[in-house]
């Protein structure tokens, strides 16, 4: 009787379409929001680390020496907190899974690295900087505080009351969040970065 029970759901499966895809041979249909996998716009990408710091797995490295920056793909969980963390909007998740490998596969994308400009060069003649520590022509500064709201490692502190604008070099991460905030004045602006750390305050003078 139990093979007599058994021979129904067997008819019903062999005229039956199959259940499972016949995936890779056939393109896989993702749904819409579904997650994928991390893509890197990396020429508009600044090494800033805000993604490493923000990813719970540790599996986005940023090396801002040799311009490289790293996912294991095995490591990463698709949690997106680099996404809405990245200061420049340069990642994004793209349906679509990477392909099943034996090993951990590990993807870099590297920038080329700028040649410093030559000494001899005039100081008016080099182009505007477009990485380094950040400062803060007081003379513009109206100390409205938009810059600090739009850190995104609340690096920058403003005192209206002491006419302060304070920045810690060891927090920042030099994304320029700041620089793109201040639209109106331009009292924020890159300068070489010489190692300075710690605090550093501007006063705005009466």
């Amino acid at each position: 009787m139990k093979f007599m029970d058994f021979t129904g759901f067997a008819l019903k499966n062999l005229f039956s379409k199959p259940a499972t895809k016949n995936y890779p041979a056939e393109p896989a249909v993702y749904p819409e929001r579904s997650r994928g996998h991390i893509e890197i716009d990396i020429d508009n990408c600044i090494m800033c680390g805000m993604c490493q710091r923000k990813c719970p797995s540790g599996a986005i490295k940023v090396d801002r020496a040799t311009r490289t920056w790293s996912i294991e793909r095995m490591g990463c969980v698709q949690c997106e907190n680099c996404v809405s963390g990245c200061p420049k909007k340069c990642l994004h998740i793209k349906p679509g899974y990477t392909e099943p490998s034996r090993t951990m596969t590990v993807d870099s994308y590297s920038q080329p690295i700028p040649e410093p400009p030559k000494a001899e060069k005039a100081e008016a003649d080099s182009p505007a900087l477009t990485s380094g520590k950040i400062e803060n022509d007081m003379s513009k500064c109206i100390l409205c505080g938009l810059c600090a709201r739009k850190c995104p490692s609340s690096a920058i502190t403003v005192d209206r009351n002491e006419k302060t604008w304070s920045i810690n070099r060891d927090e920042c991460v030099q994304c320029g969040a700041c620089i793109d905030a201040c639209l109106k004045f331009h009292s924020l602006s890159y300068a070489k970065d010489d190692g300075e750390s710690g605090q550093v305050t501007y006063k705005k003078e009466a």
